[in-house]
């Protein structure tokens, strides 16, 4: 079976001549699978995100859904119709709409009928059926996680895009959700890549992840894989503590 998504030799410039962002970026995902991709501030992970998401368009490279192009010489296929959910750093929901209001939002193109159908479907699959009615500020900050959640499953995207999802939960709080949420993409089949920059949350909610540092990817594989076995200094001093032995080659 082809990958759900493939990104090919991705480079971004915000202006002409300027160094690119990202430098020839390649990795693909499977049909399933959550990938993330690490790195540090500024690295360039959420400017990938946004060009998989179609709302920054790609100076050079192809990004393909399965057989459909993105992205490529003399292409840029619209967010709108790519079939792609984004869930936001910041939840982005709305303070004047009920939680199923929420949900609801991104499904105008359907009978009313059904679309409080399918909110309520999603509702229960995050748990929180019983709390539709009420405000997004009367909610944990867990429990807007899983709002925001529901709402990008509800028009049963292809691929879901996380930005940063869960730095602004508490530690504790942090390591529920994301095991929740981790649960339940793994239950529906559904394919994710997540962006993070904390080491913890990748080696733990990825099935692969892939380091990057200044615009390019320095490693990709399984989380022990790319613990135990990093390819480069920075990927080693990055995901933890290090012992560093210089050495030099002989014969």
């Amino acid at each position: 079976m082809d990958p759900i998504l493939h990104v090919d030799a991705l480079t971004k410039r915000f202006e002409a001549g300027a160094p690119p962002v990202l430098d020839r970026v390649g990795f693909e995902v499977e049909d399933g699978e959550i990938f993330a991709i690490l790195g540090p501030s500024g690295c360039g992970k959420t400017t990938t995100l946004r060009c998989i998401a179609g709302v920054e368009p790609v100076t050079e490279g192809t990004i393909r859904m399965q057989d459909r192009v993105l992205d490529g010489p003399d292409r840029h296929l619209p967010a709108e119709q790519r079939g792609i959910g984004l869930v936001f750093q910041n939840y982005a929901l709305f303070p004047h709409l009920s939680v199923r209001e929420n949900v609801m939002f991104g499904l105008k193109d359907r009978p009313t009928e059904e679309r409080v159908r399918r909110a309520d479907e999603v509702l229960d699959m995050v748990g929180l059926t019983d709390l539709h009615e009420r405000s997004p500020q009367h909610l944990s900050g867990g429990q807007q996680q899983r709002v925001a959640l529901a709402r990008t499953l509800a028009p049963e995207p292809d691929l879901i895009l996380l930005d940063e999802p869960f730095s602004n939960l508490d530690a504790l709080l942090r390591q529920e959700t994301r095991q929740e949420v981790r649960e339940l993409l793994k239950s529906t089949g559904m394919s994710a890549v997540l962006v993070t920059h904390n080491q913890e949350e990748a080696l733990s909610f990825a099935d692969r992840l892939a380091v990057m540092r200044g615009g390019q990817l320095d490693q990709i594989g399984p989380p022990e894989e790319v613990y135990y076995q990093p390819r480069t200094l920075f990927v080693a001093q990055f995901l933890g503590r290090t012992n560093l032995l210089l050495s030099q080659a002989a014969g």
